[in-house]
């Protein structure tokens, strides 16, 4: 066996269930922030209200309704994908934002967002993993992660 297979064999032993953990903490981490930058107690901010008429300005959605959304999606779909609850509803939810800001709002910045997307989508694939709450009550279609 060459070093290359087994070191590919000690890898494939490792635990599963914390890097399902991880894959949901840290994107929920950097929208949990961001949604924290929006509100003062719980209010929107003036300054989030001015951003998403100018510089977030979205073509489909009034800017009073993308501000709301966006504040409420960045509180809640992060603490649901750390709980993983619903975690695939909320990888997909937040993906949704994801693509919205790339496309809309920071096209340049499609290595951040990438960076953003990726855990989500193995999320999205192979489910929260046996540390989360989706898992305990078994809705997680089984262990993949």
């Amino acid at each position: 066996m060459t070093a290359i297979a087994k070191l590919n064999q000690a890898c494939a032993r490792l635990p599963e269930a914390p890097v399902g953990l991880l894959l949901r903490v840290f994107p929920a981490l950097v929208f949990w922030q961001s949604g924290r930058t929006k509100v003062e107690g719980f209010s929107i901010k003036d300054s989030t209200w001015f951003l998403f008429e100018h510089e977030y300005a979205l073509p489909v959605i009034p800017h009073e309704l993308a501000a709301v959304l966006a504040t409420v999606a960045e509180h809640l779909l992060p603490v649901l994908l750390i709980l993983g609850l619903f975690t695939r509803f909320s990888a997909l939810g937040l993906l949704a934002m994801t693509a919205v800001i790339q496309i809309f709002v920071y096209p340049d910045a499609w290595m951040t967002h990438g960076l953003w997307a990726a855990p989500l989508l193995a999320l999205v694939i192979w489910g929260p993993g046996r540390w989360s709450l989706d898992h305990l009550l078994g809705w997680d279609g089984g262990p993949r992660v």
